[in-house]
């Protein structure tokens, strides 16, 4: 009789990051960095919106939209995306809202958090799941994801406006962050 191995794919990664890593604290006298994308006019409208209360709280605020992947656009693309992580100091990434999105948002997000940056990785409700695995087979399963209702480019302005705003203070938690620097000294 012959023995066999079998493989498991769903094991763990022996170097998996189960940390989120670092909180965000508070925002004042930081730069955020907001990772836009080309699909989802809904995501720029809620980092507008987020970021005018970061820009409130006090902190820097920045986009830096994603690009082409491959080729010279994608060299250029990759050059560009680390001159943006060295000139941040937290990164909010999306938007996860369908498979490839998805895969590169988390991918992105990997790589902030490898930079050391509080990183919070924005997935709509129906990828939450696979933006989980997706960071769990890149090594960082801590991953913060936060989670925005499904669908959500669909709908008008200013319906996805007063969703930004609902989540406003989700995101806070789940970043870690709060919008003054007194909170973090009294903590």
């Amino acid at each position: 009789m012959a023995t066999g191995f079998i493989l498991d794919p769903t094991a763990k990664r022996a170097d998996d990051i189960t940390s989120p890593g670092p909180d965000a604290g508070s925002l004042a006298g930081k730069r955020v960095g907001f990772r836009l994308d080309r699909m989802w006019r809904a995501w720029d409208w809620i980092s507008e919106g987020w970021a005018e209360k970061f820009r409130a709280a006090g902190a820097d605020v920045v986009f830096w939209r994603s690009g082409g992947r491959s080729g010279d656009e994608g060299e250029r693309h990759a050059a560009d995306y680390e001159a943006f992580l060295n000139s941040i100091d937290i990164a909010v990434v999306g938007l996860a809202n369908c498979g490839s999105c998805t895969g590169w948002t988390v991918r992105d997000a990997i790589q902030a958090a490898n930079h050391g940056l509080p990183t919070t990785a924005i997935a709509t409700k129906n990828f939450e799941v696979f933006a989980h695995e997706i960071a769990a087979r890149g090594g960082r399963s801590g991953l913060r994801v936060h989670v925005l209702p499904y669908p959500l480019n669909e709908q008008r302005r200013e319906d996805v406006e007063l969703i930004g705003e609902a989540h406003f203070e989700g995101v806070l938690e789940t970043m870690g962050a709060n919008l003054n620097a007194t909170a973090e000294a009294a903590e």
